[in-house]
């Protein structure tokens, strides 16, 4: 089959004609017209500054109208795929080669040229490939027989300062043909380049006999230290972009799954195979026909969003931004349906194409192994002794293939099994086992889906191998958990279009039984101590793993995704073969799988009646301790970072109250007992106070006081209050580890606007503030209290402390306006203004005893608390608490209010009034933050 491979010591790559580019190539640059223009334009002048400047402006015109053209062209015909890249290539080439023309014509003639004075211009890298977007470095090799020549020199400068100042950013070597073997023997960067080489314009023979060397004496017998190196950047380049295919800022050609991968491939395909292009690997049986067509289609498409990319921003770029996503998604044609943006729909595609690259990868690589080509991976040499593989199967390449077809198929639940059959030997799977799985999904129906068997296997790789990870992931990128849960298919690859979640939902769905499972294993005691407790002490484990991989399962479609998914799960939990029990807790733990982290994040704990409402909702302590685990896991399957300190006090400490009250009853919760027990408390910390100093501090206090704040704040309330006068500001900074944020206590004299020149003082320096507390005391002090983390969501480092308690201390005093000082940071990033927040305000009367709570629901920008409480102050609202919950670009301010004669809001047109007020804020500091 050698026969049908194209010569690999071929210099021109089978470039698409100028006919075949996204349009004509006369259009793109009418080579004729300019070369008439050029001789006119320098032919009657020998001063070279002149003759460059008049090819600059020449060039530069044409250039211009060239990638003008060919983006109208892009605009027409959004996924041209290679026509469009070539397009790009074809018009450079067209530069390059009027530039070598005025080069030698007019500055550097040379009517009778020497042996040595010979030179070929050779396209490498990229270039060489014939494929570039807009704004791709141009990567030249200026060949040169021997050592280069005075006038060889020449040309090259003047060759290239025509270059950079026709605005390109040129790559460029000058080297013999013994300079590119010694440096490709060393530098494997160089030795890449130099298998993408293409002749340009100059000496042909020179260039043809690179070609035959670089082969003859680099490329031949070298091909296993070459695949080596290049898995090896393979990996650190991943590693660096993230080690993830769904991160929601992919790099197009960087990252995994992207451009460079398929390059990879390209580039090894052709040092190993000699192949000019992917399709011939399918000659040596490398991939088959539909593999091939499944490379084209992601070639095309990541390079089609590459070049929007790079005509969008006007400039290289290569980093899929938030902002990039939504003008990307418009420029190819994708529209908002079904209640999913069409951003969401692109990015969709995007990570659908990217696992396609992975999955090619893994084929590609173990061809290599099969011809010993590539070594094996260092695990699997180390463990040659495995589990014997089970009929129908075999290992083979130390992975699980298939070594009976008519066996396998002779059963349709083969078809699960194989997974299970994959954890049990420790195995990969082999590239020839999935492409037969991948043609064959039509197996699984309705009869296998509704066979107990195939049930009691599919809940056994979840449940059985320790690794539910592996086995549902492997599932995932063949089609397989789509195909045996149909419900599951409309969540693969779809992404979130928000900056809380990291991963689409499928992967974020197997990050949450992965830590899932750690938590099993007893990997995270010291991190999760409540979670591991509680799996320790018993679980239905079938419903929580059942639960977690269904709890996004209604997820893009216009309504509540928790109803949904509870109403999908009522359909599912049958067929995976639970009882009538496991399947109501099974919907129920969906249905309200965010309650926990809702009430925990948005409510005050220190509320009685957030904590009887949670528990009426919850019922048993059962459901409580199931609930308690899929929230942690869920949190922490949004991402690297989202689980804190924070949130595991929070977390620790509704769950603590929510058992106690499912104990020893609900009457407990009272606001009285509470109160008692605080004042006690601060007695046995105070027990070297004078009797009559700590009788004034025990009385100066409301009930609110006690019930709200921990024991170990009211011991720093009293020390800042002992002996304070009307005149002094009292503050005290410190880092709360518990709740991996820093505590900021102020005491000073109540009045009205307090709380919000606060906030604006504390968002000047750039804290966000995750909880605060406000109290005044009968005597008329105020006692603030603020949790506070900078801008990595980190405590404030010792260091910064000082900085932040003098602009706290000049913004009290009057010394520095918060409201005209916030103006100018007050901002929303351009990569992050793409997002769509609708803002919800809603009054709740029944969550507290005592107070009105104001739920705030909007996009959040730095100077949203401050505009807020100031709003609510200048309606004469006062603010007892704030709780502040982030997610990502979305944020959810709750504050519990009173009116100014210590009243709820029962009236509505009260409360109509204070959200068209609260509203106008958000919308006037939007505006202001957009600019």
């Amino acid at each position: 089959m050698a026969d049908q491979v194209s010569d690999p010591t071929n210099t021109t790559y089978d470039l698409e004609t100028p006919d075949n580019l996204i349009c004509p190539a006369s259009e793109i640059f009418d080579q004729p017209a300019v070369r008439i223009a050029l001789d006119a334009a320098v032919n009657q002048t020998t001063d070279h500054k002149i003759i460059r400047s008049r090819t600059v402006e020449i060039l530069s015109k044409a250039r211009i109208a060239g990638r003008k053209r060919i983006a109208e062209a892009f605009a027409v015909d959004p996924f041209p795929g290679r026509r469009g890249t070539r397009a790009y290539s074809w018009l450079t080439d067209q530069v390059v080669g009027e530039v070598l023309h005025v080069a030698q014509t007019y500055l550097h003639p040379l009517p009778n040229p020497t042996e040595a004075e010979r030179i070929a211009i050779i396209a490498v890298g990229g270039y060489g490939r014939g494929e570039m977007a807009a704004h791709s470095d141009v990567d030249l090799l200026f060949l040169n027989p021997y050592k280069i020549t005075p006038w060889a020199e020449s040309l090259i400068e003047s060759m290239l300062y025509i270059l950079w100042d026709l605005k390109l950013k040129v790559g460029h070597a000058s080297r013999t043909i013994k300079d590119c073997i010694r440096l490709g023997r060393e530098d494997f960067t160089i030795r890449t380049s130099l298998v993408e080489y293409r002749y340009l314009a100059g000496d042909e023979e020179l260039a043809q006999t690179l070609a035959t060397t670089l082969w003859e004496e680099l490329f031949s017998g070298t091909a296993a230290e070459f695949i080596e190196a290049k898995l090896e950047e393979r990996q650190q380049r991943h590693t660096k972009q993230g080690g993830q295919r769904y991160v929601v800022e992919p790099n197009v050609k960087e990252g995994k799954g992207g451009l460079r991968d398929l390059q990879s491939l390209f580039w090894i395909g052709k040092y190993v195979h000699g192949t000019q292009n992917a399709k011939e690997l399918i000659a040596f049986g490398v991939y088959t026909e539909g593999e091939f067509l499944k490379f084209k289609a992601a070639e095309d498409f990541l390079w089609s969003v590459r070049c929007h990319m790079h005509i969008s921003a006007d400039r290289a770029v290569d980093q899929l931004t938030f902002d990039m996503q939504v003008d990307v998604a418009e420029r190819l044609g994708y529209t908002d349906h079904d209640g999913r943006r069409a951003v969401e729909f692109f990015m969709q595609d995007y990570f659908r194409h990217a696992t396609t690259v992975g999955e090619l990868t893994r084929v590609f690589l173990t061809s290599l192994e099969a011809t010993h080509t590539k070594a094996e991976p260092m695990l699997l040499r180390l463990f040659k002794r495995r589990k014997k593989a089970k009929a129908p199967y075999k290992i083979e390449q130390n992975r699980l293939t298939i070594a009976d077809e008519d066996a396998f198929f002779a059963d349709k639940l083969n078809m699960l099994g194989i997974v299970e059959e994959v954890l049990r030997t420790g195995t990969l799977m082999h590239p020839d086992a999935v492409r037969l799985i991948a043609a064959n999904l039509d197996q699984i129906d309705d009869s296998l889906r509704n066979d107990p068997r195939a049930r009691k296997l599919f809940l056994g790789i979840m449940l059985k191998h320790g690794n539910p990870e592996r086995g549902l992931r492997r599932m995932n990128e063949l089609g397989l958990l789509a195909a045996f849960i149909p419900e599951f298919a409309p969540i693969v690859a779809m992404m979130q279009f928000n900056m809380y979640h990291h991963y689409t939902v499928d992967e974020h769905t197997i990050q949450c039984i992965s830590h899932l499972s750690k938590i099993e294993r007893e990997e995270l005691v010291e991190e999760l101590p409540l979670a591991s407790g509680i799996l320790k002490g018993g679980v239905n484990r079938k419903v929580l793993f059942v639960a977690l991989l269904l709890h996004d399962i209604g997820k893009g479609r216009p309504v509540d995704h928790s109803v949904l998914g509870a109403q999908i799960a009522r359909v599912v939990g049958p067929r995976l073969g639970l009882s009538k029990k496991d399947c109501e807790t099974v919907e129920w733990l969906i249905r309200y799988h965010l309650l926990m982290s809702d009430t925990a994040q948005k409510r005050d704990i220190a509320e009685p009646r957030t904590v009887k409402g949670f528990a009426k909702a919850v019922k048993t302590v059962e459901r409580l301790d199931l609930l308690t685990v899929l929230t942690v896991c869920d949190i922490r399957g949004v991402g690297p970072g989202t689980w804190n300190n924070w949130k595991a006090v929070l977390i620790r400490n509704l769950y603590a109250a929510t058992k106690d009250a499912l104990e020893n009853g609900l009457e407990d919760l009272n606001r009285e007992s509470r109160e008692n027990e605080a004042k006690r408390a601060l007695r046995v910390a105070l027990s070297d106070w004078k009797p009559k100093d700590l009788k004034l501090e025990i009385g100066r206090h409301y009930g609110t006081y006690w019930q709200g704040l921990p024991g170990t704040t009211h011991v720093v309330f009293a020390n800042l209050l002992n002996g304070i006068s009307d005149d002094r500001l009292a503050i005290d900074l410190m880092l709360d580890e518990d709740r991996d944020a820093t505590r900021v206590c102020f005491a000073m004299v109540d009045h009205p606007g307090l709380f919000s020149r606060m906030t604006g003082a504390l968002a000047l320096v750039g804290a966000n503030i995750v909880d605060a507390r406000t109290y005044t005391s009968k005597d008329g002090y105020a006692t603030a209290v603020f949790w506070i983390q900078d801008a990595d969501g980190h405590p404030y480092e010792a260091a910064r402390l000082p900085r932040l308690q003098q602009m706290i201390v000049k913004t009290l005093h009057g010394e520095v306006v918060a409201r005209e000082a916030l103006k100018g940071r007050d901002k929303i990033k351009k990569r992050e203004r793409a997002f769509r927040v609708p803002t919800v305000i809603t009054f709740d009367n029944v969550g507290s005893e005592i107070y009105t709570i104001i739920e705030v629901d909007t996009r959040d920008r730095p100077g949203l608390l401050y505009d807020l409480t100031r709003t609510l102050a200048e309606n004469h609202v006062y603010i007892a608490s704030a709780v502040i919950a982030t997610f990502g670009e979305q944020i959810v301010d709750t504050f519990y209010v009173k009116d100014m004669v210590g009243l709820k809001y029962h009236t509505e047109s009260k409360r109509d009034a204070l959200e068209k007020n609260l509203r106008e804020a958000i919308i006037q500091g939007a505006q202001r933050a957009a600019t």
